[in-house]
């Protein structure tokens, strides 16, 4: 594993974005984590094959284009690696943008359909993958996808679309990977799609977002800044479909100290918890988060920049969070706006169709957390539509939305 270091000499500078109507979606929140909503030991996909396909990344130390966007190198994908339906796919490396502004690189994969591509491309699916991990041997682009996610990839290649599979900044990169930083990822995720279009793979123009988990909060900041980031591109954006959402999160994480929360959070949770905070102290070097924490907090926030998510679930399962504090989250100079500029889920400004998806069993990402960004988005009159999944978890939502999200897709893509 690389050693991480959890500050960096340089702050984000994107805008801190007004919050109204927030009181009661974030009390919804609140009690279902400290009320037991339920779950346990995260699950494990358990070992998956793993390539770098000739193309390690991890050091990477050479020249970053100054256009976002820009392919660096590319390499055709280890077949293991593939998702069902494939015929073609390659992995490539392209420049964009870090949370202090940087210049920086990222990693993406790219899976073609079979057949003969439609005039003006194959339509490309930007997919924004949930949470994996923070480490460089996190990158799901030198893994094999999870049964899951490979059966839903295969499920929109089937229906025409090629994916574009971004690692997100700093994931198999130099560089932390900034967990739920929603501007970071959003430029990931563009600048993967504009790079792609540079691929001798026959890709359209023609594109949407689809992420779930970590990856839904991605999907939904993709596209409030996707029309302005892929501005002279010639990318014609559509919308987006977004499962499992964690919004309203950094309201949560606000009360965190001593004594909250008052229970012990199921360990995908504290999980969870710990990349947040391992990413907000590499963020936000200045305001010196680290020492909130108790020598425990320290050492779990130096697994959370090192462990994959399953590895990161068995180390705090059963961790008291309250215990890694020894300064309330709140003693932080103007907190509460700190973390909102850092995570917080856009819910105006979009100019496409939006697709929110929710299992009501979900304990991953409470119900309450989607459900008011919906409140939210409405209230602001987003085009936005839902569909509450009554008897699904987290997981279990992904593909049963399926039924709802194709015909979506379909509708704004045509």
């Amino acid at each position: 594993m690389n050693h991480r270091r959890m500050s960096v000499p340089h702050r984000s500078t994107i805008a801190t974005r007004r919050r109204t109507g927030l009181a009661a979606g974030a009390c919804a929140v609140v009690a279902a984590l400290t009320l037991g909503l339920g779950g346990g030991p995260a699950a494990a996909d358990g070992p998956r094959y793993r390539s770098w396909s000739g193309m390690d990344t991890r050091n990477y130390a050479g020249p970053i284009p100054a256009k976002a966007g820009t392919v660096i190198s590319s390499v055709d994908l280890d077949r293991r690696l593939w998702v069902p339906n494939t015929a073609r796919a390659q992995r490539y490396l392209y420049s964009t943008q870090n949370v202090h502004g940087k210049k920086a690189v990222s990693t993406a994969a790219v899976f073609v359909p079979g057949g003969t591509a439609p005039k003006g491309g194959w339509p490309v699916i930007a997919w924004a993958h949930g949470t994996t991990g923070l480490g460089d041997d996190c990158s799901p682009s030198t893994h094999t996808r999870n049964p899951r996610d490979s059966a839903y990839l295969a499920h929109w290649l089937q229906q025409g679309y090629a994916i574009v599979a971004t690692d997100y900044v700093g994931l198999g990169t130099p560089g932390l990977m900034s967990y739920l930083n929603g501007p970071t990822e959003a430029r990931s995720i563009v600048d993967s799609v504009k790079a792609a279009q540079h691929l001798d793979l026959s890709l359209g123009r023609t594109w949407a977002i689809v992420g779930q988990s970590q990856g839904a909060g991605a999907a939904l900041a993709g596209a409030r800044h996707a029309t302005s980031l892929s501005a002279g591109s010639g990318l014609d954006y559509r919308g987006v479909v977004a499962t499992g959402t964690p919004a309203n999160i950094e309201l949560i994480i606000g009360l965190g100290g001593p004594g909250f929360p008052p229970v012990t959070l199921p360990a995908a949770l504290n999980a969870y918890v710990a990349y947040i905070l391992a990413g907000f102290t590499d963020a936000r070097p200045d305001l010196d988060v680290e020492g909130l924490l108790t020598p425990l907090g320290k050492k779990v926030l130096t697994q959370a920049a090192e462990l994959c998510y399953g590895e990161m679930a068995d180390a705090v399962d059963g961790v008291d969070i309250s215990t890694m504090f020894r300064k309330p989250v709140s003693s932080l100079p103007n907190a509460q706006a700190a973390l909102t500029e850092y995570m917080g889920t856009p819910y105006t400004g979009y100019d496409r169709p939006i697709f929110l998806g929710q299992g009501l069993r979900d304990v991953d990402v409470p119900a309450p957390s989607a459900l008011s960004l919906y409140a939210q988005m409405k209230a602001n009159n987003q085009p936005v539509e839902l569909h509450v999944y009554p008897s699904m978890d987290h997981s279990d939502t992904v593909l049963a939305s399926l039924k709802d999200s194709t015909p979506f897709v379909s509708r704004i893509m045509r």
